[in-house]
């Protein structure tokens, strides 16, 4: 353990170019500390249930917020299951778990249940986390702590840069963590991602407290924590890249086709999606309409490795497209439950389209003062909504029940509501 890990929970906040403006710290920019190592050293990766029950034990003994991180296969493999899990809490150090090994986490869940949870991006874990076992019951969030602070970069490390001044080494961020076994600089970095969580939290804590928006940050974690599971996807093939250029219903049906026939090979595999095929070649298998496997294999994406009986495969999907009658074609867009594209607003509601005009700039100009991002402050979907269909009469009390019913937090209700009154009744 390094002289720099022991100053590390009692530094102040630094300013070595990322903290918020007037943060009240020292002007003086100093050189960030690169951390090598775990202070403790590599954990060895748990991956039976024996060494679990230990991690169990010792976590639940331990005290204080734990931090918690997750490793993904994101662009390797299908879907976003978790291959590595790490944590670390005062008393009980660090512990890397494999949960392919050991895929059963709830007994550390519930061990850990009603301990604070310190993650950074919780909403990008918390679903691999939850395939597993793990959910937390009330979290600190740090990524989201540093947008409300007012912090310009806000990734791990940025953020522990300019906030306790360390380097963290981050080259292994997109690497394939469903690699088994993991090797050692992959492990090295994945504890030290953990590593100063909790002090980094104890720091953004101080200063959203000095900004007096801590309540205002509980109030958001607590939310998170809340929040059901996400409903699944709707047409989700709706959103392959490049969809834009697709105009006819029957072009539309052959990336249907394709897409569906791409996922269904790409989970029998367990790969990325994108690596059996690409969102570009549907898109142009669907402007072209090849009419058989050889016309098909002309296409960008479908020749070169493409094998014979893959180009038949792809082929088939496209033909299903085209046998379809034409009440089965897909419609050219999605349902609208909200408002309309606000682009559309002018034409359909000029009243409304003068109402969002005035709603965007006065949370922007809020947004500004706070000292924080303005999609932090209000969602824009909530602004359109409540400028499309807003309250009769807009008293502050019709628009502050609005935005709740929106999903508003209490203390986002408050800020926003006179400028959404100036906007409605302007």
């Amino acid at each position: 353990m390094t002289d720099a890990h022991d100053t590390a929970a009692d530094s102040s906040l630094r300013t070595t170019g990322g903290a918020p403006p007037d943060d009240g710290g020292s002007s003086a920019a100093q050189a960030p500390i690169p951390l090598l190592e775990p202070r403790e050293g590599i954990p060895p990766v748990v991956a039976d249930e024996a060494a679990l029950a230990e991690v169990v034990a010792a976590f639940a003994a331990g005290r204080g917020p734990v931090a918690v991180d997750a490793e993904r296969a994101s662009g390797y493999r299908y879907g976003q299951r978790a291959y590595l899990v790490q944590l670390r809490r005062e008393g009980a150090g660090t512990a890397l778990i494999d949960p392919v090994a050991c895929p059963d986490l709830s007994s550390l869940g519930e061990a850990l249940s009603g301990v604070e949870w310190v993650l950074h991006a919780a909403t990008q874990d918390l679903p691999c986390l939850r395939e597993i076992g793990m959910v937390p019951t009330r979290l600190f969030d740090t990524e989201l702590a540093g947008r409300l602070a007012g912090f310009p970069r806000v990734g791990l490390g940025a953020m522990v840069e300019s906030v306790l001044g360390y380097l963290l080494e981050k080259g292994h961020s997109a690497v394939d963590w469903s690699t088994r076994p993991l090797p050692e600089p992959w492990l090295r970095y994945a504890a030290l991602d953990v590593e100063l969580l909790v002090d980094l939290r104890d720091a953004l804590e101080k200063e959203l407290d000095r900004q007096g928006k801590l309540d205002w940050a509980w109030q958001e974690f607590d939310a998170i924590a809340s929040a059901p599971p996400p409903e699944p996807r709707k047409d989700p093939w709706r959103r392959t890249s490049g969809m834009h250029k697709i105009r006819r219903r029957r072009q539309m049906a052959v990336v249907r086709e394709l897409w569906q026939t791409r996922d269904r090979i790409a989970r029998r595999r367990d790969v990325s999606p994108g690596k059996v095929l690409s969102d570009a070649a549907i898109v142009e298998a669907a402007l072209a309409m090849p009419s058989g496997p050889q016309a098909l294999a002309a296409l960008n994406g479908f020749g070169q490795r493409v094998g014979r009986r893959q180009l038949e495969q792809w082929q088939a999907a496209v033909d299903r497209a085209k046998a379809l009658s034409e009440d089965r074609l897909p419609q050219p867009g999605q349902p609208v439950t909200g408002p309309p594209p606000p682009r559309a607003w002018a034409d359909k509601d000029p009243a409304a389209a003068a109402r969002l005009t005035a709603a965007r700039a006065g949370v922007t100009a809020l947004a500004e003062r706070l000292n924080m991002p303005a999609e932090n402050l209000i969602t824009p979907d909530t602004v359109r909504r409540v400028c499309w269909e807003p309250p009769a009469p807009a008293t502050a009390e019709s628009v502050a029940a609005a935005l709740t019913a929106h999903g508003a937090r209490a203390w986002q209700v408050e800020q926003v509501t006179p400028v959404l009154m100036a906007a409605l009744t302007a």
